[in-house]
């Protein structure tokens, strides 16, 4: 959720919201489980300069390829560039983290806009619609500098990140400011699914709903089939957002997601579990909640890591905290949530990754805090489980 051009009346209950719930639960309780002597960072992967604008950087990704090597990148704001082809910067890493150099930059080339909001970065497994295994995919959001339109994109690289091509549009939206009425769409996340690609959003287009999610799939990376509801609520005003998804290791997938309109107040985490990864639909939100009672707020990541037991872990970050939450139990009914205390920063959108080390680590990449632009700086963390 962003609060770029929400009314200051919005702007108060929101920003209330969320800071009652971040408030509400101590930073490090005594139940948090400690770091390991071998968990390392944050390392710092960009620092933005002194001379840009707003947030400087915001919303950080990355992802581990095939190779060994990681890919990382977030939102920029570069006021020196020219104003309708900003970018997302890639930076890559060939020592687990431990040093990073930016390789390239990804830039809009068919919109004339730029690329501005919402970054994301895949590996296909596999080969698909032409590209071979190992191809790294990224969708993100273009948006012109007066913010009238949102446009999700999607490029590939068949030279791990050091130059990009136009794929195909996924789906377009009208002005990019989160206020109900409008008919944004934003923050793109990609699965592969058998022989179909999967991109879940967020979507404002819908009359009915001030925000909803919905996926839409790709079996050629270029025509992309009718947009699916994922979560929808009954109450125009409730903002379901963020969808992030990870299949675990009983065939079934776990879709987290922030949800202004819970009945625990703020943007708190949510998530679903369906066998089907295209039929989030029919599933039932439920909140998470730690066991020393926490509902942790905002802007949602999960991934699953073979670490931690006989079913794995399910990680989950949320922008309220430095820690993370992790569930052994594959997120079933009765299955519970324990806070994990880590090294990173707390940061708008944060991502999570596995590590290369897969059945000892997993990483953080962060880009920074709204509304703290002059500290805002990309970071990697690594912990272990």
């Amino acid at each position: 959720m962003r609060f770029f051009g929400l009314s200051a009346a919005k702007v108060l209950s929101l920003c209330a919201a969320l800071a009652c719930q971040v408030s509400a639960a101590p930073s490090s309780p005594a139940s948090s489980k400690h770091v390991s002597k071998r968990d390392f960072g944050p390392v710092t992967v960009y620092t933005p300069p002194s001379t840009f604008e707003k947030e400087r950087s915001l919303y950080g990704r990355s992802v581990v390829l095939s190779d060994k090597t990681i890919l990382a990148t977030s939102e920029i704001y570069d006021p020196s560039a020219d104003p309708n082809k900003s970018f997302f910067p890639i930076f890559r890493s060939a020592d687990q983290g431990k040093t990073w150099k930016q390789i390239s930059q990804a830039k809009d080339q068919v919109n004339n806009w730029g690329f501005r909001y919402q970054p994301f970065l895949y590996e296909l497994p596999a080969p698909f619609g032409g590209f071979p295994a190992g191809t790294v995919l990224l969708a993100g959001n273009s948006i012109p500098k007066d913010l009238s339109k949102t446009q999700l994109d999607l490029y590939a690289s068949t030279d791990k990140g050091l130059s990009w091509k136009f794929v195909s549009h996924i789906a377009a939206g009208g002005k990019a400011l989160p206020n109900n009425g409008l008919t944004p769409v934003w923050e793109p996340f990609l699965l592969l699914n058998g022989n179909q690609l999967i991109c879940y959003y967020s979507d404002q287009r819908d009359s009915r709903y001030g925000q909803k999610m919905v996926h839409q799939v790709t079996s050629d990376l270029r025509a992309w089939g009718p947009v699916v509801d994922d979560v929808t609520y009954p109450v125009y005003d409730y903002r379901p957002g963020m969808p992030i998804v990870s299949k675990l290791p009983n065939g079934k997938y776990i879709m987290t997601y922030e949800f202004y309109g819970a009945k625990e107040g703020g943007f708190s985490v949510y998530y679903k579990i369906s066998a089907d990864p295209t039929k989030f639909g029919s599933a039932t939100g439920v909140v998470l909640k730690a066991t020393d009672g926490h509902v942790p707020v905002g802007s949602p990541y999960n991934v699953w890591s073979p670490a931690g037991g006989a079913n794995g872990s399910i990680i989950v970050s949320a922008s309220s905290d430095s820690d993370v939450f992790v569930n052994k139990g594959l997120g079933e009914p009765g299955s519970q949530w324990v806070r994990v205390k880590t090294n990173a920063p707390k940061a708008y959108s944060r991502s999570l990754a596995v590590g290369i080390n897969r059945n000892t680590e997993f990483y953080i990449v962060a880009g920074g805090e709204l509304n703290q632009g002059p500290t805002n700086k990309v970071t990697f963390t690594s912990q272990s489980i």
